[in-house]
């Protein structure tokens, strides 16, 4: 697989699953998970994903990200802005989350989700007016709407 986006949902997914202590456990397991990674490419993700090594519950030494609502690059901004100009109702079910727009919006807000690392999100799926988008069970459809709407706000 490649695509930056794609990787670094790839390593929050992977972050938030698993207690990883160094860079070489990521790549390991961005490999397994089909990216073809380097150790330095893992380092420029983390920075780039605002990753810091942080304690677990049980005091261990782990990356962990930050939620941090505010866009911090290109994709981010974009997802931001077709929140803000795009989305007029977000709604949810277990881990479904539908976003309502005018005719013909509902594609540009679906490409700018998925180009962005928003974490917890398997896919989305656009119509016309209407944006599905699937998050993980284990994150659930309300923390995937409080980031969409955060996101939105920080603008």
């Amino acid at each position: 697989m490649s695509g930056t986006a794609a990787r670094h949902r790839a390593l929050r997914s992977i972050l938030a699953r698993h207690t990883v202590a160094n860079q070489v456990d990521l790549v390991t397991l961005l490999n397994d998970a089909g990216y073809d990674v380097t150790q330095a490419t893992v380092s420029r993700d983390l920075h780039s994903l605002g990753a810091i090594k942080g304690r677990g519950p049980n005091g261990a030494p782990q990356y962990v990200i930050a939620d941090d609502p505010h866009p911090s690059n290109e994709s981010e901004e974009a997802l931001a802005h077709a929140m803000d100009e795009y989305a007029e109702s977000i709604e949810v079910s277990l881990n479904l989350i539908v976003i309502r727009t005018p005719p013909g919006a509902a594609h540009v807000v679906a490409a700018a989700v998925d180009a962005s690392s928003l974490g917890g999100v398997l896919g989305t799926v656009a119509g016309d007016d209407t944006i599905m988008i699937i998050a993980a069970e284990d994150v659930g459809g309300d923390r995937v709407r409080t980031q969409l709407e955060q996101i939105g706000a920080g603008r």
